[in-house]
């Protein structure tokens, strides 16, 4: 096996581990933003979606997803990632302009790999917004339909060489792809759901503080890190001057989010909301996602400052909205995930991306690729919401998707787990 092959694997992998260890991320983040007694509950749902995503993308989700077919959903390779080889020689196009030579080499598994941690993101995504109120079970069925169906029809439109590629929409690591499939599911099933006892009173927010802020940061922390995995791992081959750049540009929005957001947060709140900031880190890494491969640095650094703002203002309108998030991974993953794939229009650079005519920092790709941009908005909005919405709501009408009144003001961890993560610090 020839030198190329073999390196262009290893990346694959090791970034495809650093993506799976952000499961631990979105663990502790979500955990620490929530109370105490449902701290077992989190932990569990973050544990177990993986398992439950990786059975479903291997069972049907990866052929659905790349599998050769219609530009609107793939239909060689389902019930198991079978054939020497069943990704499409239109797959070329994943993730743009690096990845076309990997992807015809890089054996198929490490294919999967790469694509199945991706896939157990967005369903991570969904178990944060719906947090302190959701069923257990049926928050693992819901994944599971997210991971086989949902998230790779959306996905065949635009990695699987499907109708959004060729309509010229660019997503390179997911922005809309990953982050905002997972943010319209999540946004249905709030809706669904319905707020939290005691959240909303007499028409005001009720703010209910997470238990453990140093589980919030350090789980950030996990994530910055998977992203360096997230971003540069797209590239499906160990290129050095792109993976260097991307770590960059990925790094770059990351600081400039949290920034952003704590100085916005600072200046609307009264005070440097440490929650605010982390979330602001982690949008600007969201937005950066679709277009870390295709910009400068300095473009990078705007992106991540205007992603950090936008985070504090979709937390609180939200908020007002009466939609109940826990995490803000709504205003995090939806709103920054939405953002983040538009610009890719404003600031793509034809040094960096083919079939473009700008060089500037807005309207880079010109005016159509903005267009195609919209389009794959909107598009994937449309269908992930309706049929997720569909899905909660035959999933509240059969089985039921929310615990009792008595089980929601007791804590999960008592009434879905029997168990309680801090035993020996009752008050």
């Amino acid at each position: 096996m020839e030198t190329k092959v073999v390196v262009d694997t290893l990346w694959v992998l090791i970034t495809g581990m650093l993506v799976f260890f952000m499961n631990l991320g979105f663990a502790l983040v979500e955990s620490g933003f929530a109370r105490s007694k449902n701290t077992v509950n989190i932990l569990s749902k973050n544990f177990i979606v993986f398992a439950v995503s990786s059975l479903a993308f291997w069972v049907i989700g990866w052929g659905f997803m790349f599998g050769n077919g219609s530009p609107f959903i793939g239909l060689e390779g389902l019930y198991g990632v079978s054939g020497a080889d069943n990704s499409p020689a239109s797959g070329d196009a994943y993730a743009g302009v690096y990845s076309a030579m990997s992807w015809a080499t890089v054996p198929l598994m490490a294919k999967f790999f790469f694509q199945l941690v991706f896939a157990g993101t967005a369903a991570t995504i969904v178990s944060g917004a719906v947090a302190e109120r959701i069923k257990y079970l049926s928050f693992i069925i819901f994944s599971f339909i997210l991971v086989a169906f949902l998230y790779p029809v959306t996905g065949h439109w635009i990695w699987g060489g499907g109708w959004l590629a060729a309509a010229g929409f660019w997503d390179f690591a997911g922005s809309t792809v990953v982050h905002s499939v997972g943010g319209w599911a999540a946004l249905a099933g709030v809706i669904v759901l319905g707020p939290r006892i005691g959240k909303f009173k007499d028409g005001k927010v009720q703010p209910i503080p997470g238990h453990n802020m140093t589980s919030a940061v350090t789980g950030a922390l996990i994530l910055w890190l998977g992203w360096f995995g997230f971003n540069p791992g797209s590239t499906m081959a160990a290129d050095p001057e792109a993976i260097s750049r991307i770590a960059i540009t990925t790094n770059s929005a990351g600081i400039a989010g949290l920034l952003s957001s704590t100085a916005v947060a600072w200046l609307v709140l009264g005070k440097p909301d440490l929650s605010m900031t982390i979330n602001g880190l982690l949008a600007g890494l969201v937005a950066v996602t679709a277009p870390c491969a295709f910009i400068s640095v300095e473009s990078s650094l705007i992106i991540g400052a205007i992603a950090g703002i936008i985070v504090v203002f979709a937390v609180i309108g939200f908020d007002k909205a009466k939609l109940d998030d826990p995490v803000g991974a709504l205003a995090v993953h939806l709103a920054n995930g939405v953002f983040g794939t538009i610009c890719v229009g404003l600031f793509a650079q034809d040094q960096f991306m083919p079939n473009t005519t700008g060089n500037g920092l807005f309207f880079g790709g010109g005016t159509s690729l903005l267009v195609a941009q919209l389009t794959g908005v909107a598009a994937v909005a449309a269908f992930t919401f309706v049929i997720s919405y569909i899905v909660w709501y035959l999933l509240k009408v059969t089985m039921g998707i929310r615990v009792s009144e008595k089980e929601e003001l007791e804590g999960l961890d008592i009434g879905e787990h029997g168990m309680e993560a801090y035993p020996d610090f009752k008050k």
